[in-house]
């Protein structure tokens, strides 16, 4: 056992959980298309995933405490593998919606027990940089997911099988290091009541940075979901779609060390309304330049420099806000909210491209970051967290 090996192992673990996501939401999204799916269908079976999320949710922090973050992690990487290697077998709209919500179930385990373990033993002045790098890998793999579109060309079963193995692969690494037990308030109950009680509690202290993973949620599902029907039926090729859509997690990757740094330097809720405010304007232009490859290409990439560490920086402020032992029920909020958003984006961005002209789908992803934007604004901050 070597602990030193653990933030390359969950960082790791994190990348390849985000590939596996950046290729799910549009490889389904394009073969459902070209099956002739309507697009409002087509945003729901992408919220399967999400469901899976918030339907664990409640019930994660028991085991957390009880048993620690190494065998969540195992539990939930093993169930990511199983979902995706069994997708090849049958082509159906339901065995895939549950697929898609056994792969929530498992992407969600694995990254609460990492998102936490990480928070936990990041110092409070590196805890924006630490984040970040958690949050950049994420990026990276989700970055790299969607090129797998190119090898529905070759054979449809062929995105999932290579998915699956190297989540294997990175799954394996795990067993390198050592379980650890996170810290708790001994008068603390896991019991599942006790647990909703803590849910409302570090919802009074901190629920503006909560609006901010479910930012990221609506942002991530809807752009990977939504945007390639709204593409292809906008007479944009499958190949500029391939390239449009990693252009916002490539954006996310050049600025996400760099805003969690800035964030520890300058305060977390400053450097929030800077980009929040920035993501507005940005994707008000995406929808004005419709469908122009070119600018919606810059759209997407200063997008994701803009609002792609909505995520990373959310956790970073929730953990600033909160004392530490109410950090694992505030991590599995962040997760609830993204899972919110997850589901709410893909759904109600299909019926803008159903019923809106233009660039609607766009200027509504530009009103709630102004509406963020407010929010964040006018937040009292109530405690600090004690670091470490």
């Amino acid at each position: 056992m070597n602990q030193k090996l653990l933030i390359p192992v969950l960082i790791f673990m994190v990348g390849i959980s985000g590939f596996s996501q950046g290729m799910l939401l549009p490889i389904i999204a394009v073969i459902f298309e070209n099956d002739g799916l309507s697009s409002s269908l087509n945003g729901l079976h992408a919220a399967s995933l999400y469901i899976g999320i918030l339907l664990i949710s409640p019930f994660m922090e028991a085991p957390l405490r009880r048993f620690g973050y190494k065998p969540l992690i195992l539990f939930g990487g093993l169930t990511v593998i199983l979902s995706l290697a069994l997708f090849p077998l049958w082509k159906s709209f339901w065995f895939w919606f549950i697929l898609r919500f056994f792969i929530g179930i498992g992407d969600h385990t694995l990254h609460f027990a990492t998102q936490t373990w990480i928070t936990a033993i990041s110092p409070l002045a590196k805890r924006g940089r630490n984040i970040a790098i958690y949050g950049l890998f994420f990026s990276l793999g989700f970055m790299i997911g969607p090129l797998m579109t190119k090898l529905l060309d070759v054979n449809q079963a062929l995105p999932f099988i290579i998915t699956s193995i190297l989540s294997l692969l990175t799954w394996m690494s795990v067993f390198l290091i050592k379980n650890e037990i996170p810290e708790h308030d001994d008068t603390e109950s896991t019991s599942f009541l006790d647990t909703l009680k803590r849910f409302w509690k570090v919802s009074r202290i901190a629920w503006v940075a909560f609006l901010l993973p479910f930012t990221f949620g609506v942002l991530e599902a809807s752009l990977n979901s939504n945007f390639p029907v709204f593409a292809l039926r906008s007479g944009i090729s499958l190949t500029a779609v391939a390239i449009i859509i990693p252009a916002f997690s490539a954006g996310t990757l050049l600025t996400q060390i760099p805003l969690g740094m800035l964030s520890d330097r300058f305060g977390r809720r400053n450097i929030l309304l800077i980009i929040i405010f920035s993501g507005s304007l940005i994707f008000t232009a995406a929808g004005l330049l419709t469908p122009l490859v070119s600018g919606l290409f810059f759209c997407f990439l200063l997008g994701g420099m803009m609002v792609g560490s909505t995520f990373s920086l959310g956790i970073s402020y929730m953990a600033d806000i909160l004392p530490r032992h109410l950090m694992p029920a505030g991590n599995l909020l962040c997760s609830i909210f993204y899972s919110v958003g997850s589901i709410a984006g893909p759904y109600f961005g299909g019926l803008a491209i159903e019923h809106l002209p233009g660039g609607s789908f766009f200027y509504l992803i530009s009103i709630m970051l102004v509406l963020i934007f407010f929010a964040l604004m006018f937040f009292k901050e109530k405690q600090s967290a004690t670091g470490i």
